[in-house]
């Protein structure tokens, strides 16, 4: 295979049937093939037409990344300077918003979203994340104190930031260059080495970012990328790997349950954004017009497919029929098309496979005794985009609060919606599940906003707004949606170990 894939995202936006294009595993800085020669096919969600095959990665390559990253620490990686370093960040990040349009084509084709979304968020997002973090670690001081010795003398203790070694980087599909780079990003500008295993959803992204690796320089080994599956496939073997210092996760519960148990092995720290079914509570002096376009927001951006989204809904009950029928109207102007269509305001599901799991929901709502406000189904497309994975923005009420549909994660444009009437109801509602990721409340009193803010058992509170992100910030998730934070210093910690030094005088 060779070096240079500028090809890859011309070819992908046709995606014929019948295409040849391949995705390779990026491993020491160079494009490799499965030793095995095994593969899987990757489908576009937009029409269900092959975009191409990627290959499969098994212990070998695995072990071939790993042994790279390893090297990378030991070479010029591990003793360049910290200036060098975030020069070198900062060009990976201005290379990415030099070939936007490479990347987003790359990103549509695999996810299916709309480019209007994609490069508003993915793409500048993505790139964004090595420039906030190499400002991050050039900035950040650690801690000193001077201390009186046992025999009346002085000691200086300093501490100083050292990279952890080798991160596992499992990624995905949803946002896979912005979730895939919020983690590399501060992985290498704490001068780690990375293995990335991308979704097999979603290999695009992450196999060009290979090409922006070489072309401003970061050493060969520092970014390596190893495509495959979960149990039995790269995904097993790269979290389960003894050179392996820690292992960074973003998706679901109970793969994070299974990745925790192999990092156990070796006791290896990680980092968990799990999964969510977060609340959205909407009180009756809320701007009312906000509120419902906050909520469209949390419950359809990304065809629901986003941890943050808003699953569950509680209004209160003075405004609870008038936002029911609000949001109604919202749903129904979403038009599935075309990601390049200016008109598309939503785009498919990743897969059949996850419309069927989608679907599922949509039909045992009904047998549940839900009313469907709108959706609950499959729209009608035209031939050409029949074969893709759409599925209908669906607004449920009536449903009771021990209903799967309210207890569990969907990952769809869905939401059901329920009034409440006192604050206390609505704080327990919004507590009553095994899930504390994020909420959004929407009220124009202050004084209830921070105490809601302070009650809510989850990593991160949005106050009037949704999907508002300042990188500095911590975030992470509560429960069982997560372990540890990330975002500014919090990511250093981490990404490094903390050394402390401590100096006779």
């Amino acid at each position: 295979m060779a070096n240079d894939l500028s090809n890859l995202s011309a070819q992908l936006p046709a995606h014929a049937a019948g295409s040849s294009i391949r995705y390779p595993h990026f491993i020491n800085g160079r494009y490799v093939e499965s030793v095995s020669g095994k593969s899987f096919e990757n489908y576009s969600p937009i029409d269900g037409a092959l975009l191409g095959k990627v290959s499969e990665g098994g212990k070998s390559e695995v072990d071939a990344a790993v042994a790279a990253a390893r090297a990378a620490l030991n070479g010029p990686w591990g003793s360049m300077s910290l200036n060098r370093r975030v020069e070198l960040l900062n060009a990976v990040a201005d290379e990415i918003n030099r070939r936007f349009d490479d990347f987003l084509a790359a990103e549509v084709a695999d996810t299916g979203k709309p480019a209007s979304l994609a490069s508003h968020i993915d793409i500048p997002r993505g790139a964004a994340n090595f420039k906030i973090f190499a400002d991050t670690i050039k900035n950040t001081p650690t801690e000193t104190f001077e201390m009186v010795t046992p025999d009346g003398g002085d000691a200086l203790n300093y501490a100083v930031r050292v990279p952890r070694g080798v991160i596992a980087v499992v990624c995905p599909w949803n946002l896979p260059l912005l979730l895939m780079t919020w983690k590399v990003g501060p992985a290498l500008a704490c001068g780690n080495a990375v293995v990335v295993k991308p979704s097999e959803e979603t290999p695009a992204t992450a196999t060009l970012l290979g090409e922006v690796m070489n072309k401003v320089g970061i050493p060969p080994g520092v970014y390596n990328v190893v495509h495959g599956l979960g149990p039995n496939s790269a995904g097993e073997f790269l979290t389960s790997h003894p050179d392996v210092n820690a292992v960074t996760f973003t998706g679901e519960t109970r793969t994070g349950t299974a990745i925790m148990k192999a990092a156990a092995n070796g006791v290896r720290p990680v980092s968990f954004e799990l999964g969510g079914k977060n609340a959205g509570i909407v009180f009756a002096d809320a701007d009312f017009d906000a509120a419902v376009d906050g909520i469209s927001r949390a419950a359809f951006a990304n065809c629901g497919q986003v941890c943050l989204g808003t699953e569950r809904v509680y209004v209160e009950r003075p405004i609870f029929d008038k936002f029911v029928a609000a949001l109604k109207t919202k749903a129904e102007s979403l038009k599935p098309g075309r990601p390049e269509d200016k008109e598309t305001g939503i785009g498919p599901l990743i897969s059949h496979e996850h419309r069927s799991k989608v679907l599922s929901y949509y039909e045992r709502a009904r047998a549940d005794g839900a009313t469907v406000v709108t959706g609950g189904g499959i729209p009608n497309m035209s031939t050409d985009l029949s074969g893709g994975s759409w599925i209908q923005p669906t607004i449920w009420v009536g449903l009771s609060e021990d209903s799967a549909v309210i207890r569990e994660e969907i990952f769809g444009p869905c939401c059901h919606i329920a009034p409440f009437d006192t604050e206390e109801e609505v704080i327990a509602r919004a507590n009553d599940t095994p899930y504390g990721l994020c909420t959004t409340v929407w009220t124009s009193n202050l004084s209830r906003a921070h105490r809601i803010a302070k009650r809510i058992d989850v990593g991160l509170c949005w106050i009037n707004s949704w999907f508002l992100r300042d990188l500095r910030t911590a975030f992470g998730g509560s429960k069982q949606s997560g372990i540890g934070r990330e975002g500014g210093v919090h990511s250093l910690e981490f990404y490094t170990d903390l050394r402390n030094v401590c100096v006779k005088l």
